[in-house]
C-alpha cells in the first residue's frame, strides 16, 4: 500500500503578505497611506516622483541600495497594526 504524500497547506488569507516587491510604488501609497512613513524611513523617497506609477518595489529599493525583503516585511507590518 503506498503512503499518500501530505497535501501543501494552503496559506490562509491573513497569513499572506499584502505588500509584495513586485507592486508599483505608487499603487501601495495610494492603497496604504500609512507606507510612506515606512519608505521615508528606509531612504526611498520615489513615491513622489513620476516614475512611481511604473517602478516596483523591488526595482526602487535595488536602485538605492535598500534591502528589498527587509523593506516589504516592514511595510507589511506598518499595514497590519494600522488595522
Amino acid at each position: 500500500m503506498a503512503t499518500k504524500k501530505p497535501k501543501p497547506k494552503m496559506a490562509s488569507g491573513k497569513d499572506q503578505p499584502k505588500i509584495t516587491k513586485h507592486m508599483l510604488l505608487a499603487d501601495v501609497v495610494q492603497r496604504y497611506p500609512s507606507t510612506i512613513d515606512v519608505f521615508i524611513r528606509y531612504g526611498l523617497r520615489c513615491f513622489g516622483c513620476h516614475v512611481a506609477a511604473f517602478e516596483t518595489i523591488e526595482q526602487g529599493a535595488l536602485a538605492h541600495g535598500i534591502p528589498v525583503d527587509e523593506l516589504v516585511k516592514a511595510l507589511n507590518r506598518s499595514v497590519s497594526t494600522k488595522r
